[in-house]
């Protein structure tokens, strides 16, 4: 069944590599159909993958073959919610080590210029509770790459970086 919106992710030509990629390290993910391309077309040719139907943490995608016309931005993300330091790491060092790169505040970017927001539960439960909580956690997050929790949890209840254990 083809859901009624689903998120179309514009890529060069790797769209069903990077939807694999994405179904062997995002839970709740997996590739769908591949679509190759009835005729030759502005960055491809007939029989070319054009389109792959995938699932990111339960969300519906396209990837789209398009060409190098429209690179991915930071103008969109997909951000991932995680419940603890190890599924922190693990999708973090996924990304990083293939191919991708660190960014600030929780940002990385894949092989493919896709950006992810690696972020645990953690800090978005301390921005929400808002007040000197948030703030708190918000300066500790400004100074990160990837986030550290023992330090969001340091900054929640109000002590020093260095004396989060």
């Amino acid at each position: 069944m083809i859901p009624k919106a689903t998120l179309c992710l514009w890529f060069d030509r790797d769209a069903e590599e990077a939807a694999r990629f994405y179904a062997e390290t995002f839970p709740d993910s997996h590739v769908g159909s591949v679509h190759r391309a009835p005729a030759d077309y502005p960055s491809g040719r007939k029989g070319d993958v054009l389109t792959v139907q995938f699932t990111v943490c339960g969300l519906p995608c396209l990837g789209l073959n398009g060409g190098p016309a429209f690179p991915q931005t930071e103008a969109f993300s997909f951000q991932i919610m995680t419940e603890d330091q190890a599924e922190t790491d693990r999708l973090w060092e996924a990304i990083i080590a293939n191919g991708g790169r660190e960014s600030d505040c929780g940002w990385c970017k894949d092989r493919w210029g896709m950006n992810w927001q690696i972020t645990p539960r953690v800090l978005t439960e301390a921005l929400v509770a808002g007040g000197e909580e948030g703030r708190r956690a918000f300066d500790a997050m400004m100074t990160m790459r990837k986030i550290d929790v023992a330090a969001i949890e340091a900054a929640r209840r109000g002590a020093s970086q260095e004396e989060h254990p």
